[in-house]
């Protein structure tokens, strides 16, 4: 699995956020059995650079903690038997599927941990947990969908022993 992570914000980042990433992707395609190697963009950047994408993107005039940007189209979520139907869907190079791009507001994680009152840690894992299954086709516009999407990120947090204590 090709995990490329860009660090295009400008303060520190007080936690390992190359780990937390790497180990949030990887358990949360181990979670939806994902049959293929996959790939994953993820970008971190500030509130202005979010806000902008988010403006450009969606047409919402304010930056957001998380934006997920996914590559396929599914019929149902996390059911990946349509991939082999577009070879597109795949990296010429690396064969790996392509599930797309996940930008995280850094901002954000340090706003919102201290709002829930958990690590930033816990924080850029639930965002990067709650962006993959977006790229899994995952998503929460009604309340069975928000319920279930919860009760994913959570598992996929605690399979890591990432919890709101640390």
């Amino acid at each position: 699995m090709n995990i490329y992570i860009e660090n295009e914000y400008d303060r520190e980042i007080d936690v390992d956020y190359t780990d937390i990433i790497n180990k949030v992707v990887c358990q949360a395609v181990d979670f939806v059995k994902c049959p293929y190697e996959c790939e994953v963009n993820v970008t971190i950047v500030d509130n202005n650079t979010i806000h902008e994408i988010n403006r450009e993107q969606r047409k919402i005039d304010r930056p957001t903690d998380v934006l997920s940007f996914p590559m396929l189209d599914y019929e149902v979520a996390g059911d990946f038997s349509m991939a082999e139907d577009d070879i597109s869907n795949f990296n010429p190079d690396s064969g790996e599927l392509i599930l797309g791009d996940i930008v995280i507001s850094y901002d954000k994680v340090i706003e919102q941990a201290a709002e829930y009152n958990h690590s930033r840690k816990r924080e850029l894992a639930f965002l990067v947990a709650h962006s993959m299954l977006h790229l899994f086709g995952f998503d929460h516009m009604v309340d069975d969908e928000r319920i279930e999407m919860e009760e994913k990120q959570n598992i996929i947090l605690n399979n890591l022993g990432i919890t709101r204590e640390n």
